[in-house]
């Protein structure tokens, strides 16, 4: 059984938010080594760039959820 987001434990909610963070750490230096390059493969700045966007706001609801979890124990 896949659990939902909401029903994740502060110890999975924690450990969740390693793993994005590191990813999204990998996805900056990517944003940021296409950006140097510019303007040669600009045409992968938008997927990049959206990708990067997605990983920081899974990262930021994840956090609001586990202060809310914290919050209510």
């Amino acid at each position: 059984m896949t659990k939902t987001a909401e029903n994740l434990s502060v110890e999975e909610l924690k450990s969740q938010l390693r793993r994005l963070n590191s990813k999204a750490g990998q996805m900056k230096m990517d944003l940021h080594d296409l950006a140097e390059g510019l303007p040669a493969n600009y045409e992968q700045l938008m997927a990049v760039a959206g990708q990067t966007y997605e990983i920081f706001h899974q990262i930021d609801c994840l956090k609001k959820q586990l202060r809310e979890l914290e919050r209510t124990l």
